[in-house]
């Protein structure tokens, strides 16, 4: 499984896991294009699923950048090593 993390809006995240990572993918009757991964991150002190993360498809890369440091804090997955 890919936990697929979709950067919705500044205080919206949503998680998920999901069996493949294409490139564009439609939830809530939005699209979202895969911006990261999926990767598969370092062990820490548990296994971790490998990381794909998406976000709102009109979104330029600086508002994709802007959305994901404003959403690293709270989403452990976001932080990790790879």
């Amino acid at each position: 499984m890919i936990f697929a993390v979709f950067l919705v809006a500044p205080h919206d995240v949503k998680t998920e896991h999901v069996e493949e990572a294409p490139e564009l993918l439609e939830r809530d009757g939005r699209w979202y294009s895969l911006r990261g991964g999926p990767r598969q991150p370092r062990k820490t002190d548990r296994e971790w699923d490998p990381v794909a993360v998406y976000a709102p498809d009109e979104f330029t890369e600086e508002e994709f950048q802007e959305l994901y440091e404003l959403h690293r804090p709270n989403v452990p997955e976001l932080n990790l090593k790879y």
